[in-house]
C-alpha cells in the first residue's frame, strides 16, 4: 500500500513537473497573426482573491484547444504564457477577440515584478486605449528576446478566449475585415427589418410585426455580444450594456415565440404544443427580469435553457405543421434550419472539430442573415397562398353567383305565376280589411262620441243643478217683490191724492203716519231690501256659472294659446260642484303663487281634469258613501319650466296588476254600464299631445294620486307634430 501511495506521489509530482516545463515553452511570433491558444496554461481561481504573486506557485493545466472554453463560471482565470519575438517589430499587440468578458488584467513580467494593463466593460468605451470592442493590449518585446506573461480574466457570461498575438499593422487590418464584414451583416438586417416594417404597415398582418421584433432584437442580441452595442450606443452606460447582453437575447426569444405562433397557426394546428409555449415565454421574463436586478450567472444560464428548449420546440413544432402539408412551415423549417446549421458550425469551430477561417468565424452570423431572408420569403408564401385562396374563393363565389343566377331565372316564372295567385288573394285580403278598418274607425268614432256624450250629459246634468239653485232664489224672491212694490206704488198714488186735498198740513201728516202704519212701512223697506240682495245674489252666482261653463268649453280648443291652467281647474271644479256637493266631498286646492301661463289647448287639458275629477268621485264614493270623509287635494306648482299638477283622493284605489292597464283604451274598473274605459285614454293622448307626461301611483283601500306634468312653451317641432 505504501508503495502505491509513493507511485501516486511521483506521477502528481511529474504532472505538475510536466505542466510548469509547458509555461517555460515560448510561443515563437515570427511577424505573422498568430492564434495562441494551445500555448496557454489556465488556472482557475475559485476563491477571486489570488494576486499575482501568490497565483505563480498555483499548478496551472496547459490548454488543448486553440480557443479555451471557460464557460460560465464566477470564478477568475488566470493565464500564463511566454512569448519569444523572432520578428523585425517590438511593438505587438496581444488581442482578445471575446468583447463579452467583464475584465481583462495583463501582467508584464520586469526584472523587479510586473506591471498591469487593465480593460473592463464596466468603465467607458471612452476610456479605452484602443478603439475597438475587443480586449487590445500593448506588448513590447525585443527581437530574439522573451518575456513572461500573465492573464487574469473574468465574466458574468460564458468565457470563451480567442487569443491572437500579431504587429498592430496586422491586428488592425483583422479588425477591418472584422468590422466590415458585421457593416455588410447590419446593412443586410436592416434591409429586412425595413422591409417587412413597410409590408405590416400595408397589411396590418402581427406576423410581420413580431417577424421585425424578432429580427430587430435577434440582431442586437448578436451585435452586443460581439460588442458593437456598448461601442456605438451604450459607450456612455456600461451598466446597461451589461444588462443587455440578456435583455436582447430575452426579447427575442419571446417575439420568436409570438412570431411562430401566429405564422404556423400553432394554436390550431399543434395545440398541445402551442401550450409548451407558455413556460419557455415564463423562462425569458424571469431571465429579464434576473438581470435587471443582477442576477448575472442565473439569468444567463436560464438564457442558455430557454434557448435550448425554444430551439428544439420550434423545429419539433415546424415538421409537424409541414407534413400537414402547410406550405409556409416548410419555408420556415429551412429557415430554422439554417440558424441551427450556423450555431452546430460556431460550435464545432469552438470545439476545433472544423478548421478556423473566415468562414467559421461567422457562421452564426451567416445563418441568422439566411434565417431572416428565409423568414421574410415566407412571409411573402404566406401573402401569395392568401391571395391565391382570396381568388380561389372569388372565383367559388362567382361560379356560384352565376348557377344562382341561371336557378333563379328558371324560378322567376314559377315565382311570378305564384306572384300574380298571391297578388289575387292578397288583393281581396285587402279589401276585407280595408272594409274591417272602416268599421273600426267608425266603432272607435261611435265610442269616442258616447264617452263625450257620457262627459256632456254629466256636465248637463251638473250645470242644470247648478244653475237651478241661484234661478229658483231669483224666481222665489221676484213675487214677494212685485207685491210690496205694488203696495209702493199704491202709497205713492195716496200721497198724490193727499197733496192735492184741501186738509191743513197737520191733517196731512196725520194721515200719512197712518197710512205708513197700516203698510208697516219700516218692515216693507227692509223687506224690498233683503228680496233685492238674493236676486243680486241668484244672478251673479248664475253669472259664475256661466262663466265657469264658458271658460271649460274652450271654442278655440283647436289653437295653441296661452291659458291659465288654475282658471281651468277652478271651471272644472265648478262644472262638477254639484257632484261633489251631493257626494258629501271635500275639495282642497293647494296652488302655488304666480304660475305662469301655458302653452297649450285649453278645451281638451279641461277634458282631462273633468275625466280625472270624475273618476275621482266615483272612487271615493265606492269606500266612503256619502259620510263626509271623502277628500281631493288638488296642487299645482312650478318648477324650472315645467308646471306639475297632483290629483289626489283617498278613494278605493287600483290594484297592482291593473296600474299598467289604466292608459289602454276601453279598459276600465268600473262596473259594467258605468265607464267606456275610454276617459284615461283620452288623457294620456292629450297629455303626450302637449309633450307632457302622466303618471299614476295607486293603492288599494288608500287612494290614487295622478301627476300630470305639462312644459310651458311648446317647441316648434312639438307644434307641427301635434
Amino acid at each position: 500500500m505504501k508503495f502505491f501511495f509513493k507511485i501516486v506521489f511521483a506521477i502528481a509530482f511529474l504532472l505538475i513537473e510536466t505542466g510548469n516545463s509547458f509555461a517555460n515553452t515560448p510561443i515563437v511570433f515570427e511577424g505573422e497573426n498568430l492564434i495562441i491558444g494551445k500555448y496557454l496554461h489556465i488556472y482557475e481561481d475559485k476563491t477571486e482573491r489570488l494576486s499575482i504573486d501568490k497565483v505563480q506557485g498555483m499548478a496551472f493545466e496547459q490548454s488543448t484547444v486553440q480557443t479555451p472554453n471557460l464557460k460560465l463560471n464566477k470564478s477568475d482565470f488566470w493565464i500564463k504564457f511566454t512569448v519569444k519575438n523572432n520578428s523585425d517589430s517590438e511593438n505587438l499587440l496581444l488581442m482578445i477577440d471575446y468583447p463579452s468578458l467583464d475584465k481583462c488584467e495583463l501582467y508584464t513580467q520586469i526584472e523587479d515584478g510586473f506591471t498591469k494593463q487593465t480593460i473592463s466593460d464596466t468603465s467607458r468605451f471612452s476610456e479605452r486605449k484602443y478603439n475597438h470592442q475587443s480586449f487590445i493590449f500593448d506588448i513590447k518585446i525585443p527581437t530574439d528576446s522573451s518575456i513572461n506573461y500573465y492573464l487574469k480574466v473574468n465574466s458574468s457570461e460564458q468565457m470563451i478566449l480567442p487569443v491572437v498575438l500579431g504587429t498592430p499593422k496586422d491586428i488592425a487590418e483583422k479588425l477591418l475585415r472584422h468590422d466590415l464584414f458585421w457593416g455588410i451583416w447590419i446593412g443586410i438586417v436592416l434591409v429586412m427589418i425595413f422591409y417587412n416594417l413597410f409590408l405590416f404597415l400595408s397589411t396590418k398582418d402581427k406576423s410581420y410585426l413580431y417577424y421585425v421584433l424578432y429580427t430587430a432584437f435577434i440582431s442586437l442580441t448578436q451585435t452586443s455580444l460581439s460588442g458593437y452595442t456598448y461601442r456605438f450606443i451604450f459607450y456612455n452606460t456600461p451598466d446597461l450594456y451589461n444588462k443587455a447582453l440578456v435583455i436582447f437575447p430575452g426579447l427575442a426569444g419571446i417575439f420568436a415565440v409570438l412570431f411562430v405562433k401566429s405564422f404556423l397557426i400553432t394554436k390550431q394546428k399543434a395545440p398541445f404544443l402551442n401550450k409548451l409555449f407558455v413556460p419557455i415565454l415564463i423562462l425569458y421574463a424571469s431571465a429579464i427580469i434576473l438581470r435587471i436586478f443582477n442576477y448575472d450567472i442565473a439569468s444567463y444560464r436560464m438564457i442558455d435553457y430557454a434557448a435550448l428548449s425554444i430551439s428544439l420546440l420550434i423545429y419539433t413544432t415546424a415538421i409537424k405543421i409541414s407534413l400537414q402539408g402547410y406550405r409556409p412551415a416548410r419555408y420556415f423549417l429551412l429557415a430554422w434550419t439554417m440558424f441551427l446549421l450556423g450555431l452546430i458550425m460556431f460550435s464545432l469551430r469552438n470545439l476545433e472539430l472544423v478548421p478556423d477561417n473566415m468562414f467559421t468565424n461567422y457562421t452564426m452570423q451567416i445563418g441568422i442573415a439566411f434565417e431572416v431572408a428565409l423568414l421574410s420569403l415566407a412571409l411573402a408564401d404566406k401573402i401569395n397562398i392568401l391571395k391565391k385562396e382570396k381568388e380561389e374563393s372569388q372565383a367559388q363565389a362567382l361560379q356560384a353567383a352565376m348557377e344562382n343566377e341561371r336557378i333563379i331565372k328558371e324560378q322567376n316564372i314559377v315565382l311570378e305565376q305564384r306572384v300574380n295567385e298571391r297578388t289575387a288573394e292578397l288583393k281581396e285580403a285587402n279589401e276585407e280589411l280595408t272594409i274591417t278598418l272602416e268599421d273600426l274607425k267608425q266603432t272607435q268614432s261611435q265610442l269616442v262620441a258616447a264617452e263625450k256624450m257620457a262627459s256632456l250629459g254629466q256636465l248637463t246634468a251638473g250645470i242644470a243643478h247648478e244653475i237651478n239653485n241661484p234661478i229658483n232664489f231669483v224666481t222665489s224672491n221676484v213675487s214677494p217683490l212685485q207685491r210690496d212694490v205694488k203696495m209702493l206704488i199704491q202709497t205713492i198714488e195716496t200721497y198724490e191724492e193727499m197733496i192735492f186735498s184741501d186738509q191743513d198740513t197737520e191733517e196731512k201728516r196725520q194721515q200719512i203716519e197712518e197710512h205708513k202704519e197700516d203698510l208697516d212701512y219700516d218692515y216693507l223697506k227692509i223687506e224690498i231690501d233683503h228680496l233685492l240682495k238674493g236676486i243680486n245674489e241668484g244672478a251673479s252666482r248664475t253669472a259664475e256659472i256661466v262663466k265657469g261653463l264658458r271658460i271649460f268649453s274652450r271654442v278655440d280648443e283647436d289653437d295653441l294659446k296661452m291659458a291659465n291652467i288654475l282658471e281651468g281647474l277652478d271651471s272644472t271644479l265648478v262644472i262638477m260642484n254639484s257632484l261633489i256637493n251631493s257626494s258629501n266631498i271635500s275639495v282642497n286646492r293647494h296652488y302655488e303663487e304666480n304660475i305662469p301661463q301655458v302653452e297649450c289647448y285649453p278645451g281638451k287639458l279641461n277634458q282631462v281634469f273633468l275625466n280625472i275629477i270624475s273618476n275621482s268621485i266615483y272612487a271615493i264614493n265606492q269606500v266612503h258613501k256619502n259620510n263626509g270623509n271623502g277628500n281631493i287635494d288638488i296642487s299645482v306648482k312650478a318648477e324650472n319650466d315645467t308646471i306639475i299638477i297632483d290629483m289626489k283622493d283617498n278613494g278605493c284605489g287600483i290594484a297592482k296588476h291593473n296600474l299598467t292597464k289604466i292608459f289602454d283604451p276601453f279598459f276600465t274598473t268600473k262596473d259594467v254600464g258605468e265607464g267606456t274605459g275610454l276617459g284615461m285614454s283620452i288623457a294620456y293622448n292629450t297629455i303626450k299631445k302637449h309633450n307632457g307626461n302622466i303618471e299614476l301611483f295607486s293603492e288599494v283601500a288608500k287612494g290614487t294620486l295622478i301627476r300630470i306634468t305639462l312644459p310651458v312653451k311648446q317647441n316648434a317641432v312639438s307644434s307641427q307634430t301635434t
